[in-house]
């Protein structure tokens, strides 16, 4: 009989991640699986359409919870009851863990039986550490993005962890310049990527600054192309966000645009987020900055533990990527911290030799994520079965 697998996740990336899971768990299974999820586009594209839209669920920040709590808590109600009436042989909750954490909590309620995945580890080791010891009684094993993510949820007594990598590293070749784009990494005028965001209330606090530190940029330093690379849902929000820029800038969407872009960019201004290990491991120079309401800072600055917030230097384990928060970003700050990393400066040499190490402590090269992350699901799964076979055997009456 064909193993049942239920996906369920709260946003593109999530998505995305699921996505390229099912891919890699029809090659495992030649196709001798079955799927359900709550997804998007991504997942819908690999045969497994969606219980509802994900844009739905696209918040971010404390400050946005309140006003959409009845609809998240609804999609809560409506996922857990869709896996229970399916049943399927294993749950994976992806990332978004205020979504999916609360699915998982349902089920184990009501499925005990079903084990249950979380892929992509909660930041336990950035704020809230508590919820690693919680999961354990509704997670039974955690797929880790980052290396160091294993040896810190065991030392806070969470679940299971296995480090399986992250999926930036299966874009390397399309990340990385080729001969002829190092060249135009050096070429003028420098193309500069300026990264607002992937949600609304991101682009919607991010962009202004970031045009504004551009236009200071270009200013001292002469023209540049600058590029904003953007998702197709946001692509009209931002696009009327860089509109009212004192510089052009050009909005791209189409994955190969993107890839092209990174390849080619001497430098970038990103929010924080993974955009900054995607940056760092295609070796583009960065500066880093992020904005929150004030509500959100109050109550970050109490939660929040770690020498750094930028994801990048979390896995460097050093701080080479600068990085500007809340009333430190602002156009002057970000614009003098940009303009050395346009040219052979010792704060690019610095960030370029830190990003050089990320191939060994991301272990790229080791095998592919989403194949490593399949055969751990399904594992899980066969071990399940034989749970299922034990327990009548169990049941019988001794002779």
């Amino acid at each position: 009989m064909s193993p049942h697998i239920f996906l369920v996740a709260g946003e593109e990336s999530g998505d995305r991640l699921g996505a390229a899971l099912i891919a890699a768990i029809k090659r495992r299974t030649k196709g001798q699986v079955h799927f359900s999820c709550v997804g998007g586009a991504h997942m819908a594209a690999e045969g497994v359409p969606s219980l509802f839209p994900l844009g739905d669920l696209a918040i971010i920040g404390f400050a946005a919870i309140p006003g959409s709590l009845p609809k998240i808590l609804r999609r809560i109600r409506e996922a857990a009851d869709a896996v229970l009436s399916a049943q399927p042989d294993a749950l994976v909750i992806i990332d978004s863990p205020e979504f999916t954490h609360r699915v998982a909590k349902r089920v184990r309620a009501k499925l005990p039986e079903v084990p249950i995945v979380d892929y992509v580890c909660p930041s336990v080791w950035a704020w809230r550490p508590g919820r690693a010891r919680t999961m354990r009684a509704y997670v039974d094993h955690v797929l880790a993005l980052l290396p160091f993510e294993p040896k810190v949820l065991a030392e806070l007594g969470g679940p299971p962890c296995t480090f399986v990598g992250h999926p930036l590293v299966e874009r390397i070749d399309d990340l990385r310049p080729k001969d002829l784009e190092k060249r135009l990494r050096l070429a003028n005028p420098p193309l500069i990527l300026v990264l607002p965001g992937s949600r609304e209330g991101e682009i919607r606090r991010m962009a202004p600054v970031f045009g504004a530190a551009i236009a200071r940029v270009i200013e001292r330093a002469g023209p540049a192309e600058v590029i904003v690379p953007a998702v197709s849902r946001l692509a009209d929000t931002v696009r009327k966000a860089v509109a009212s820029w004192r510089v052009p800038a050009r909005v791209v969407t189409e994955a190969e645009e993107k890839a092209e872009a990174f390849r080619s960019a001497r430098a970038a201004l990103s929010k924080s987020g993974t955009s900054t290990l995607e940056l760092a491991l295609a070796g583009v120079p960065m500066v880093a900055a992020y904005k929150v309401s004030l509500i959100e800072e109050v109550v970050g600055r109490l939660l929040l533990n770690g020498p750094s917030i930028i994801l990048a230097n979390l896995v460097l384990g050093e701080n080479v990527v600068p990085e500007f928060l809340q009333r430190d970003c602002t156009p002057a700050r970000l614009a003098d911290a940009l303009l050395p990393l346009l040219s052979d400066t010792p704060e690019r040499q610095r960030q370029t030799q830190a990003f050089a190490r990320l191939d060994t402590i991301m272990e790229v090269g080791n095998g592919n994520p989403s194949d490593r992350g399949a055969t751990i699901v399904l594992d899980i799964v066969k071990q399940q079965h034989v749970k299922k076979r034990e327990i009548p055997a169990m049941l019988q009456p001794s002779v």
